[in-house]
């Protein structure tokens, strides 16, 4: 059955719409297609009969009539079955492949929130690794489940944060986005639906349509109070029984938001209930800036698939990930990875135990470089970029600004012409979705932050004064993002 949104929590979306400047169709229209854009009305969603949301308004029917139909000129809403039309997106393809991931010499990259490697105590994991290395030297090297080691001091980490867990219950990956590929080769066939935040990782969104699951958006609230609409999500399993939900709960990417103990247990027993199995990013959990203190998602049932990595907190050169589950389910993914490979490189493991182990050293360091980051940028967007409304995150690698126009794709293509690379909007939802949204990462120090957000002035003003551009700049192929 085709999720549909009820004339009630239509009517709480649209807010104050009619304010009498364009015809009440017009209007009416206008907004439900900013809300089809900005992911706040997922894809797919049968919208109110004519006749239901006419009464709620208190507006004619042959307004909602015209609105509907505007519509679907528009490409926002499809002919359906009498007036249940559902929302859509205008068709427009994107190239399935990505060009490289670094950026040209000269550039800024505002594309990756990533950060460069905590080198000293990289360095000293890495050399300490290789004295431990002659130990392991008269085995084969293929361990598809990872070196003892590491699930051990992995497993240790996650009992000390409340959930007991055992080294058997972990599966060291070559990063957060292989684990990722392994829970979805295992718990998801082709055509099962796949329940995620809107936005999300776009990353997360590649491996799940290159699986040949089906993505079901839940929209995020348009404030950061819900910070998740926990209700969307609950209805979305219950009608949609998807197979499983990707979800990143700790300092959200894109957004920096981060779920209640209270939302994560309602989450935790609709899936239990929906049978649909929690899949939780924890790759950004460690960067906690603002000391905000919740449980992991597997505290609050042994059904969730924890999937973490160093790649944000310590190096993504270390490409060292891991998955937390229960034995059973453990032991599928192992054969799901076989199949993929045969296991990780021993000293990057090694390395990676050592850092584990000592998770805090350099992790303090770098929380206050990134509170100092973070107030910079902030700062500095406030003082060049008025007109953007930034959403202030709690923790993680980035904030989250809406546009004053759909420009984030326009913005995307000028970008380097000014010295600064970025990730449009749209790479975060489906559909083409987020045109009015653009990710912007702290991870770069504060003069290069400035230079960056100056720049982003200069591309904001040449779409200002030339508003034409937007229709006719083409797109360039969608940049890689981390």
């Amino acid at each position: 059955m085709a999720p549909s949104l009820n004339p009630t929590a239509l009517l709480r979306l649209l807010g104050s719409w009619n304010t009498g400047t364009l015809p009440a169709y017009r209007e009416l229209a206008d907004v439900v297609r900013l809300l089809v854009m900005d992911g706040r009305i997922p894809l797919d969603v049968a919208l109110p009969s004519e006749r239901a949301l006419a009464q709620s308004l208190g507006v004619s029917r042959t307004t909602v009539t015209a609105a509907y139909a505007s519509l679907r000129e528009q490409g926002f809403l499809t002919a359906g079955q009498g007036s249940r039309g559902r929302t859509c997106i205008p068709h427009r393809s994107v190239p399935a492949s990505m060009p490289g991931l670094a950026a040209p010499e000269g550039l800024l990259d505002l594309a990756y929130a990533s950060l460069p490697a905590a080198g000293e105590a990289v360095h000293r994991a890495f050399a300490d690794a290789l004295t431990e290395l002659p130990a392991l030297l008269p085995g084969f090297g293929y361990d598809a489940m990872g070196v003892a080691a590491l699930r051990e001091a992995i497993a240790d980490k996650y009992t000390a944060d409340g959930v007991p867990t055992a080294p058997s219950q972990i599966l060291v990956t070559s990063g957060a986005q292989h684990a990722l590929n392994i829970v979805l080769r295992t718990l998801a066939g082709k055509q099962d639906r796949v329940m995620v935040e809107h936005p999300t990782y776009p990353n997360a969104l590649d491996a799940i349509r290159a699986a040949g699951c089906r993505v079901l958006p839940v929209a995020l609230p348009a404030g950061t109070s819900p910070a998740w609409d926990i209700d969307a999500m609950v209805t979305a399993m219950s009608q949609q029984r998807p197979a499983m939900a990707y979800l990143v709960p700790d300092f959200h990417n894109p957004t920096g938001r981060i779920m209640s103990d209270l939302q994560r247990r309602r989450l935790a027993r609709a899936a239990a209930s929906a049978g649909t199995v929690l899949v939780v990013d924890e790759t950004l959990r460690g960067l906690n800036l603002d000391g905000v203190r919740t449980a992991p998602m597997s505290a609050f049932s042994p059904a969730v698939v924890s999937i973490g990595s160093l790649s944000k907190s310590h190096w993504a050169g270390l490409r060292t990930g891991w998955i937390r589950a229960d034995e059973d389910l453990v032991a599928r993914f192992i054969a799901a990875r076989t199949v993929m490979d045969l296991g990780g490189p021993v000293v990057e493991q090694l390395a990676a135990a050592r850092l584990i182990r000592s998770f805090s050293d350099p992790l303090d360091a770098r929380l206050e470089e990134l509170r100092h980051n973070r107030e910079s940028l902030l700062r500095l967007l406030e003082q060049h970029l008025p007109e953007w409304e930034v959403e202030m995150p709690k923790g993680g690698l980035t904030v989250w600004c809406r546009l004053p126009s759909p420009c984030s794709t326009a913005l995307t293509v000028l970008a380097p012409d000014f010295g600064v690379r970025l990730a449009a909007g749209p790479r975060f939802g489906v559909g083409g979705a987020f045109e009015h949204y653009l990710r912007v990462p702290f991870t770069l120090p504060p003069e290069q932050l400035d230079v960056a957000v100056r720049a982003l002035r200069t591309a904001q003003d040449k779409l200002d004064t030339s508003p034409q551009l937007r229709r006719t700049l083409k797109p360039e192929r969608p940049a890689a993002v981390a």
